[in-house]
């Protein structure tokens, strides 16, 4: 009975010390996500810095207007203004603009900017319809693809452009080859225009 007594004892002081353990540790992690939580200040200390810094990285995503490659005058008083064709690195060209409407009215969007492809339908609004034509390779680019066959261009925009205001796009393509620092824009209700590539 004693030598039983004995073995309860020692299995009930292992499982003291594994439950003293275990909350120890769970206090330890508690301290570490307090620290954390007071490292996450400074984070979110650091968001306001971020947040100051937006306007810079709204600079980079909306276009720099300070710039115009060609304006293109479409149906309805939309004007489509491309203000960058930049080659990235990895190969591809971005393009960015505004469409903006210079009518007395507001304008809706037409459906044909999304083009006409039933697999990038799911998207919704898009310029999926926007291509590239490379005159001097033959050859013509298509707005690029994602792994879901999202079109790489902005999308789900409103309906319609008020009266005076303008809709900010971009669109990415495979870059044409370093050769040809010229390409023709083609968009449905535009005229094509030849922009020049940076």
């Amino acid at each position: 009975m004693s030598t039983r007594y004995v073995r309860n004892m020692r299995r009930t002081g292992a499982a003291a010390l594994m439950v003293a353990t275990l909350t120890l540790s769970l206090s330890a992690c508690g301290g570490d996500d307090g620290e954390g939580a007071t490292g996450k200040a400074p984070s979110s200390s650091s968001a306001p810095s971020k947040a100051e810094k937006g306007p810079q990285d709204d600079g980079e995503t909306l276009p720099d207007t300070s710039k115009v490659l060609v304006t293109v005058k479409g149906e309805k008083g939309i004007d489509m203004v491309v203000h960058v064709a930049k080659r990235d690195e990895g190969g591809f060209l971005t393009l960015t603009g505004e469409f903006k409407n210079t009518s007395g009215s507001r304008v809706v969007t037409p459906v044909q900017w999304s083009g006409t492809e039933e697999a990038v339908a799911r998207t919704g609004a898009s310029l999926a319809a926007m291509t590239l034509v490379d005159s001097q390779a033959k050859k013509r680019y298509y707005v690029l693809r994602d792994t879901d066959n999202r079109p790489l261009t902005t999308t789900s925009y409103d309906s319609g452009i008020d009266a005076g205001k303008s809709l900010p796009f971009f669109a990415q393509f495979p870059a044409p080859p370093q050769t040809s620092t010229k390409v023709d824009i083609q968009f449905p209700g535009f005229t094509t225009a030849t922009i020049e590539i940076s």
